[in-house]
């Protein structure tokens, strides 16, 4: 994710009442902010850089499992390898007290983490709700309850801001390599109805992004993508590095490292066998300083990529949000990733921390938009 915060940024802000980022490589316009809104989206850019133990602000972008189910058994992923923590469904009154607590704050809400969201009976409400406070929210899929003519209307007049839908092959044969369980016809079924109940509700609203993860195996498909995503009417098509899970083998011969690619330029250096990877001595990441994650059964922890709650730092069962982000909990992981990150069992594994890692661009190898205008405010 790319998001600064400079001066000239901050003084055009408050003045236009405007911000202007990108998330994975899709641009996000926010208009008409609430002075609270732009005061604290200052004091939390703020704290990205000066890393105090207890920020003044409070997070402005939120991933968010409504589910941690999934019809899916993907590789590499931790629900396809087994998740070791009960699996559920968030509450909506559970839901709907987070957003209150803290709507005011959020600029957009990231609608799902492990397991597929749109399992949820109620995602679509829960979308709207979270629209109803101001928050653009973006939510990734697989597609396949999509093919469900009105899963996919329901989805579109809730007025998601942007939809993600994985599509890693553009054959079966090299989809299922991947999306274990999946079926690509389905997928493409599931699109196809998103577009076309946009054009039924005459909304430009939800962009479609296609996101194709590169793997050694579905890197040969990459020329033909581009023309088979826009001939979908999809708005954006991101290819996205893989990445491995921390706590997984990411090296030739696991499963993980089977699915780096061959090329180069789609490899993340901590995963390439022929380059040694050069840790930074300042980790870029945000997370613990703007963007918590919040299970479904409403355990907060400091990145997704804690799949397993190895080091919960509370939970809404029995807390307010505002009360964990501040608590002594959450104070103490951020001194230690302050003075040491490299030490932290998953800050020190992950690609973050190293040269090219997987922080915003870097993330991901190229973005196709349709129409080319569509990323003009870049």
């Amino acid at each position: 994710m790319r998001i600064s915060a400079g001066l000239t940024q901050l003084i055009s802000a408050v003045s236009r009442r405007r911000i202007s980022f990108e998330l994975d490589l899709v641009p996000l316009h926010f208009e008409n902010l609430p002075p609270k809104k732009i005061l604290n989206w200052a004091l939390t850019e703020s704290s990205v850089v000066l890393k105090p133990s207890r920020p003044p602000g409070l997070p402005t972008l939120l991933q968010l499992e409504p589910t941690s189910e999934c019809n899916l058994r993907c590789h590499a992923c931790p629900v396809g390898i087994g998740l070791k923590r009960p699996s559920g469904s968030m509450g909506p009154d559970m839901f709907r007290r987070l957003v209150d607590e803290i709507g005011h704050s959020l600029l957009v809400m990231m609608f799902w983490d492990w397991g597929e969201p749109l399992l949820h009976p109620e995602a679509a409400e829960m979308i709207r709700y979270a629209r109803g406070a101001g928050i653009k929210v973006v939510c990734s899929t697989n597609g396949h309850l999509l093919a469900d003519r009105e899963n996919a209307r329901k989805l579109v007049r809730s007025g998601l801001d942007v939809l993600v839908i994985s599509m890693d092959g553009i054959t079966q044969e090299v989809y299922q390599t991947f999306r274990t369980r999946g079926d690509l016809a389905t997928v493409l079924e599931g699109v196809r109805n998103v577009v076309a109940e946009k054009k039924l509700a005459a909304s430009k609203l939800p962009l479609v992004n296609l996101r194709f993860i590169v793997t050694r195996h579905n890197e040969h498909q990459l020329p033909r993508l581009a023309p088979c995503a826009e001939s979908l009417g999809v708005d954006i098509l991101t290819l996205r590095k893989f990445h491995f899970v921390p706590g997984t083998s990411s090296r030739s011969g696991s499963a993980s490292g089977q699915l780096v690619p061959s090329e180069t330029r789609f490899q993340l250096p901590a995963l390439s066998a022929e380059r040694n990877p050069v840790r930074l001595k300042r980790n870029p990441c945000r997370n613990l300083f703007n963007s918590p994650t919040v299970h479904w059964d409403g355990t907060v922890c400091s990145c997704f990529m804690d799949y397993n709650e190895t080091n919960p730092l509370g939970s809404l069962q029995s807390q307010g949000f505002r009360e964990i982000w501040r608590g002594d909990s959450y104070a103490r992981l951020r001194l230690a990733f302050r003075v040491g990150w490299q030490s932290l069992p998953l800050c020190g594994q992950c690609a973050a921390g190293f040269e090219g890692g997987d922080i915003g661009r870097e993330a991901n190898s190229q973005a196709f938009y349709f129409p080319k205008d569509l990323n003009a405010s870049r």
